[in-house]
């Protein structure tokens, strides 16, 4: 990562951190505990989470550990005395939640800094929280584009104008009244993306352990290659339903702005990676990738009232709106909708207001596959090649015709794996 940064110095990169390995998820995990009342088990998890921190910083600074370990040794203090509260409460605001899980972020910030001024490379913290300003909906805050825009030009800017390396934190942000707010998981992308917005960067670099983008995950489709050059429009589809690489939102900033986003390996950075631009050749094959998404659910809401009232599906909708709860697909007959949400949390609440309306009948563990290109929706014969190849899989939902890149459909979650490695045998192996 040093080196990456150092081949930089000379465009004035800005560094935006996410926290290190799998911390968030170890902090989601004790946090979870914490609220369950068991006090042991998320001190000890977090614990752990520290002593493997530290072992990393004793790795790579030597001699130089103490000081770096004093640095972080304050957000591990914090983090433990408010696992305490929350056990003792047994439960925690979603304010709170937020303030927890920005601490893997700020701990990485502290230690990426340090490990970039051992190389010497004059790093800066930058606070995001004083920088990026969102509203108060935490879990999943929205930025306040204009403010956050102002704050970036004024302090980050004034950074780089000394010759001096920004290092921010991805995912968080905070409120107008100051509270720590988060962007949701991923949200370390969209973060680079709105710094780069803001100062009209010239490429934003997204570093990951994978070649860039590929034509499926390689964990299922084993013989899944790297895509050399994907169009804004694809990226965003492909990120939207599940592509792991980006965060679905990261790419709007840089659209808006034509700035080109690059995905590269951080352990093999003189590969190429995949580079997304404002649009790109045709591919041979009409399918540029295929992605999915799981633990979904479908809502099937049936009632004869759609035949007689023009503002049904405007009252349907509303519940969703009203639960804050995005739909994925759509999908409806004369009597019938049927709709997916990755968002389970209100799905109770959600189905309760559908049942004054109509009978509602909700599917758990279901999946998405979206197979994205340029051009299918005006290519003949993909929906025939697709559905031949899994003629044996019971199909939920179907969607095409939205968008002209991709052709969607829900299947079981259990049949994901055996579909995606059958298509992408099908699109890419033997073409």
């Amino acid at each position: 990562m040093c080196g990456i940064v150092g081949g930089a110095r000379d465009r004035s990169p800005v560094v935006v951190v996410s926290a290190i390995g799998e911390t968030t998820d170890r902090l989601v995990e004790a946090l979870e505990r914490a609220a369950a009342g068991e006090e042991p088990r998320a001190l000890s998890a977090l614990s752990r989470l520290r002593r493997d921190t530290e072992r990393l910083v004793r790795d790579f600074f030597g001699e130089k550990t103490a000081a770096v370990e004093a640095e972080i040794a304050p957000y591990f203090d914090e983090l433990s005395r408010m696992a305490r509260a929350v056990a003792v409460l047994r439960s925690v605001p979603p304010a709170g939640r937020d303030h927890f899980l920005a601490h893997g972020e700020m701990a990485a910030v502290a230690v990426v800094s340090r490990a970039l001024a051992a190389r010497g490379l004059p790093a800066v913290e930058v606070d995001s929280r004083e920088v990026l300003v969102t509203d108060d909906r935490f879990g999943r805050a929205q930025p306040d584009r204009d403010e956050t825009e102002r704050r970036v030009r004024e302090r980050v800017r004034a950074v780089c104008g000394r010759g001096e390396i920004p290092v921010a934190a991805g995912f968080i942000g905070a409120s107008h009244a100051g509270a720590t707010t988060t962007l949701g998981r991923g949200g370390s992308d969209y973060t680079a993306a709105l710094y780069a917005a803001a100062l009209d960067a010239e490429a934003v670099e997204i570093w990951t352990d994978v070649d860039g983008m590929m034509t499926a995950d390689p964990r299922i489709a084993p013989a899944a290659r790297p895509i050399e050059t994907i169009s804004f429009e694809e990226a965003s589809e492909l990120a939207y339903f599940g592509a792991r690489v980006l965060h679905p939102l990261t790419l709007a900033p840089a659209v808006e702005k034509g700035i080109p986003v690059r995905v590269k390996n951080s352990r093999r950075p003189d590969f190429p990676g995949t580079e997304i631009r404002a649009s790109a050749a045709s591919s041979a094959e009409p399918v540029r990738s295929i992605a999915f998404k799981k633990g979904i659910a479908t809502v099937d809401v049936v009632t004869s009232r759609m035949l007689m009232e023009s503002g049904f599906l405007r009252t349907l909708f509303e519940v969703f709106a009203r639960c804050e709860t995005p739909v994925d697909m759509v999908t409806t007959s004369e009597i019938s909708v049927s709709v997916t949400v990755d968002d389970l949390t209100r799905l109770p609440e959600i189905r309760r207001d559908l049942e004054r309306l109509a009978a509602v009948e909700v599917g758990r563990d279901r999946a998405i596959v979206c197979l994205v290109g340029s051009d299918i929706k005006f290519t003949p014969g993909i929906a025939a090649r697709v559905f031949r190849t899994i003629e044996d899989v019971n199909v939920l939902m179907i969607s095409q015709g939205a968008s002209r890149r991709n052709v969607s459909f829900v299947i079981e979650e259990r049949d994901v794996d055996e579909v995606v490695r059958r298509l992408h045998r099908e699109f890419f192996e033997n073409p």
